[in-house]
């Protein structure tokens, strides 16, 4: 199985500058970089964003950019504020398509808390989908027909992450989202990092099942349960999930997009992105001798 490889953005957000991201990714090993769609607390045009990933992308030969969240809040009752939101995404969008050869970009449709105050941001099964009603999911089904329409002028996808706290939190909301939306340059990027803190999870092979041919893009992350309660965040290698498992089904279901590694940890993340890239090149190398 070949797959390029992403870091995520978040393994370097320590202060360093977009060139140094772009070169020390490319002396690390990696194929791309997934940025925000926003860098947090600069003050810049979408422009001069974009264009200093361009600049950094061709000196450094890294050979893929792609972009996250976040994304239009597209669950407020406003009309008004969802139509602003969707056509700033409508710009970004326009913007990255003619500057970068994109495969696929990781989106969200704006987060969704459950109406009750009293409810707590971590009680993810009373959240997102489980409090959504309808209107929101029609919000959104109209706002990524849109955007998915842009997605495919440039030739590239739109995948709605699986994250608490969204209308497509769990793996099942999100499928339910891209096929009402039905739009063939819209589709999931499963994040099972995030879907483990769900009870009553399905597991690794019924997910990607799930997913099936709307399975665009997928991020690795590990955690072990705490004891106390909640999760506890892992390197790739030693939490709950076997990541040798999940690129095995992702082989056996002839995925083809990229593989997004992240850093859920504090701490030096620059030398967890070494650490998690080369196990999960290690993995890689394995499965192709299979």
């Amino acid at each position: 199985m070949t797959a390029p490889i992403i870091m995520h953005v978040n393994y370097c957000e320590q202060g360093q500058t977009i060139e140094e991201m772009c070169l020390k990714a490319v002396k690390w090993g990696f194929d791309g970089i997934e940025f925000r769609r926003v860098r947090r607390g600069v003050a810049e045009t979408m422009e001069e964003y974009l264009d200093a990933i361009a600049v950094a992308q061709r000196k450094s030969g890294l050979n893929y950019v792609l972009f996250g969240g976040p994304g239009p809040d597209l669950m407020t009752t406003d009309a008004a504020k969802r139509e602003a939101a969707l056509a700033e995404c409508e710009r970004f969008y326009t913007l990255a398509g003619e500057r970068f050869n994109l495969t696929v970009c990781n989106v969200m449709s704006g987060g969704l808390r459950n109406p009750d105050p009293s409810v707590p941001a971590s009680d993810y099964d009373r959240q997102g989908s489980f409090a959504a009603q309808e209107h929101h999911w029609q919000q959104a089904a109209e706002g990524y027909r849109r955007l998915g329409d842009i997605a495919a002028k440039y030739n590239y996808r739109l995948a709605f992450e699986t994250h608490m706290n969204y209308l497509h939190d769990t793996p099942q909301a999100t499928r339910k989202l891209v096929d009402l939306i039905d739009h063939p340059h819209v589709g999931i990027n499963l994040d099972y990092g995030n879907a483990v803190y769900f009870k009553g999870m399905a597991s690794l092979q019924e997910t990607i099942r799930l997913c099936g041919d709307k399975l665009y893009y997928v991020h690795l992350k590990n955690s072990t349960a705490n004891p106390g309660g909640g999760r506890i965040p892992t390197a790739l290698s030693e939490g709950a999930i076997n990541q040798r498992e999940f690129v095995r089904l992702l082989k056996q279901h002839d995925y083809s997009g990229p593989i997004c590694i992240e850093a859920p940890r504090p701490g030096d993340r620059e030398w967890y992105a070494q650490q998690d890239l080369a196990y999960i090149k290690s993995v890689l190398a394995d499965l192709v001798m299979e």
